[in-house]
Formats: C-alpha cells, sequence, structure tokens
C-alpha cells in the first residue's frame, strides 16, 4: 500500500513557476514508477510526466518538454514537478501516481493516486 500526497500547487501568472512535490509513504517506494497527471476542467485526466525506478524520465509531448522538469528522490521517498513558463492552459489540478509498470502512462495503469492539488495560472 502506498499514499500519495501532493503539495505545492497555486495561483501564478504566465510566465511564472510553480514545484508541485509529492511524498509517499508506504515500503518499496523505488520500484514504482512515478508519474504526474493533470485534469483540467472539462478535460480527461491526462498524463505530463513519468520518472520509472531505473530513472528514465518521459514527458507528455513538447508541449511540456522543456518547460516541465520531473524528478525523484528514493531516500525521501518524494517526487517533485519543476514547472516553468506556465501558461493558462497549464491550469488543472495535478495528480501524483505510481504504478508497478516501467513504461506506465495511462492513467488506467497506475494503481495508486494522490488526491490533487489545483495549479491556476492566469493570463
Amino acid at each position: 500500500q502506498v499514499q500519495l500526497v501532493e503539495s505545492g500547487g497555486g495561483l501564478v501568472q504566465a510566465g511564472g513557476s510553480l514545484r508541485l512535490s509529492c511524498a509517499a509513504s508506504g515500503r518499496i517506494f523505488s520500484s514504482y514508477t512515478m508519474a504526474w497527471f493533470r485534469r483540467a476542467p472539462g478535460k480527461e485526466r491526462e498524463f505530463v510526466a513519468r520518472v520509472n525506478r531505473e530513472g528514465r524520465i518521459s514527458y507528455k509531448d513538447d508541449s511540456v518538454k522543456g518547460r516541465f522538469t520531473i524528478s525523484r528522490d528514493n531516500a525521501k521517498n518524494t517526487i517533485d514537478l519543476q514547472m516553468n513558463s506556465l501558461k493558462p492552459e497549464d491550469t488543472a489540478v495535478y495528480y501524483c501516481a505510481a504504478a508497478y509498470g516501467t513504461y506506465a502512462y495511462r492513467a488506467y495503469e497506475y494503481v495508486y493516486w494522490g488526491q490533487g492539488t489545483q495549479v491556476s495560472v492566469s493570463s
């Protein structure tokens, strides 16, 4: 069993930055693939970025790559998402999630979820 708690969301102007953190409780955190998803108003939950147990990182696409950076600290049982150059279209609830699969990127592949943290970007 893994419990995930996100923090760091808030309201920021376009072009600003936020750093999201996810703290995990439970054992063998290092064995999971960890990811960030988001759900914008009126849209489905979408994959943002993941880092697997080997430390390999993948991003949604060029819309976030270069602006967002995912990282994990297995000693502290945390993952972070540094978000720079934020845009209004980044507005969403951001979720931290854990999966068993090394290359998981679909929401149904993730078995543990946090409660989410709101990110709002004003124009």
